[in-house]
């Protein structure tokens, strides 16, 4: 049954389009000459002549179309000598009959159980059905799939480049990514550092920052002399009253003092004798002399390394790669320089006092922070560098990652309740399809063998004899019909 016609741009239909709607089993057209009605039966008999037309059957099972009209009467009644037959049972065979009833009645139960697959495939407006929940079900992962990309846009938005104006190639890029993409998942926080330099304004080489020398400064540490009592010989008259007294650096100091003096002691203002002048040099002698030098020397050499150390540190806070801690290194830097400074006042009390024992603040645990700082930063740069020149396979590598955070993170539940769904679906909608192929062949080989029956009920002479009889007993002798060749025609005899 027709439920629908819908016609334009033929005939008297202009472009806006006309519809036929809620048709019943019989329906009456009725309208002026030229209002169209002739166009709907054209359309009706052949649909396929006119593009811009459509006609709906019920269940989406179309059936054969009969038409009477104007184009029925030129195709069937014209000058010709041969007209198509009209078909008229004759001699009855009641067991063909009994045959053809049955089969028809096979052929209206495979018509309505292919209505009824239509109708589970397609619904009764062919928007419903398994195919509509299939619709449904895509739709709504599709707006789970936008839903999620919204998360990334902001700081990610170039890894879904060719992707981000479509809802529908989105869903179908995710699908895609969700059967290939091999990447390792990362936390979004790294996605997101690495993308402002990756996505970001095409980034330069980096130069590495200045490595810094500590050996030296550290080195003096461990000099000897810091641990060495250095006082004079001590096997001169006066050594061991030195000893006794503990007042060796006293003594050195007063001993300038004592020979400016010319030998007369600074302290008591009392005469010495030419042996205690000896025995006081002897003291003093060459071994003290080297070994004051040497800590002369440290105190200097300390003093140099160390603020050469101080320095390189600085130039490398004055002008700082963006990979570097600065402000971690600015406070090693003041605990450095804290440790310097007392270590040169240790130094200093060791050129004052040599026979004291001295420990330098150790500053091997801050430079080894220090350079450990340095060499991360140098390490980001090496790795920086690397990516500025392989630029283009680092951006697929980030993109395949941040695809991978979307699909793990934000959508692997929904992709996978979605994949079984759309199997089930799916998997219906084939089975229905394959039953309605398979229905349909059988409505087609019905259909074949109820016209086989019928040819074999059907034939026209019956009618022949009779058109002939009413002819001459209405006294018309100038023409009659015969059968045409072919015994499916009739031919007019004059």
């Amino acid at each position: 049954m027709i439920e629908s016609i819908q016609i334009k741009d033929v005939a008297t239909y202009g472009e806006t389009s006309e519809h036929l709607s809620n048709l019943s089993k019989f329906n009456f057209l009725y309208g002026s000459n030229g209002s169209g009605k002739t166009t709907i039966t054209r359309v009706i008999a052949d649909e396929g002549k006119f593009p811009t037309c459509s006609v709906t059957w019920k269940g989406g099972t179309k059936l054969q179309a009969m038409v009477y009209n104007r184009d029925f009467v030129t195709n069937n009644f014209n000058q010709s000598t041969e007209l198509k037959g009209i078909f008229t049972l004759g001699e009855k065979n009641f067991d063909t009959l009994s045959k053809i009833a049955a089969a028809k009645s096979e052929l209206d139960a495979i018509t309505k159980k292919i209505e009824s697959l239509n109708l589970g495939l397609l619904g009764e407006d062919g928007a419903g059905g398994k195919k509509g929940e299939l619709a449904i079900l895509d739709e709504q992962f599709k707006n789970k799939c936008w839903s999620a990309y919204t998360k990334y846009k902001a700081k990610l938005a170039h890894a879904f480049e060719g992707f981000r104006n479509s809802k529908e190639s989105f869903r179908d890029k995710v699908l895609k990514e969700w059967a290939s993409n091999f990447a390792t998942l990362e936390v979004l926080a790294i996605l997101e550092k690495r993308g402002e330099t990756v996505f970001g304004p095409t980034p330069t080489i980096e130069q590495s920052v200045p490595s810094i020398d500590t050996a030296k400064a550290v080195a003096h540490e461990s000099d000897a002399i810091l641990k060495k009592r250095v006082i004079g010989k001590e096997d001169v008259d006066i050594a061991a009253m030195i000893k006794k007294l503990g007042n060796s650096d006293w003594v050195r100091e007063g001993r300038a003092f004592y020979e400016t003096n010319e030998m007369v002691c600074p302290f008591c203002q009392q005469s010495t004798t030419e042996a205690f002048a000896q025995s006081l040099n002897e003291y003093f002698n060459e071994t003290f002399v080297t070994e004051s030098k040497a800590i002369d020397d440290l105190a200097t050499n300390y003093t140099t390394d160390s603020a050469r150390l101080q320095q390189q540190i600085a130039s490398v806070i004055a002008a700082p790669s963006k990979f570097l801690d600065v402000e971690k290194l600015k406070a090693e830097k003041e605990l450095l320089d804290s440790k310097v400074t007392i270590n040169i006042q240790w130094l200093a009390l060791k050129k004052k006092e040599p026979s004291q024992i001295v420990e330098l603040e150790s500053i091997g645990n801050v430079v080894s922070t220090i350079k450990a700082l340095i060499d991360a930063a140098n390490s980001l740069v090496t790795d920086h560098n690397k990516m500025v020149a392989n630029l283009a396979q680092v951006r697929r590598g980030l993109t395949a990652q941040v695809w991978k955070h979307l699909l793990e993170v934000e959508l692997k539940t929904d992709l996978a309740d979605y994949d079984t769904a759309r199997n089930d679906l799916n998997k219906a909608i084939a089975d229905m399809t394959a039953k309605i192929v398979a229905t349909t062949t059988d409505k087609g080989t019905k259909a074949a063998e109820i016209r086989a029956l019928e040819k074999d009920a059907t034939s026209i002479q019956p009618t022949i004899d009779e058109i002939n009889a009413l002819l001459s007993s209405f006294g018309f002798r100038s023409f009659l019909l015969a059968k045409a060749g072919n015994g499916t025609c009739y031919k007019l005899i004059r």
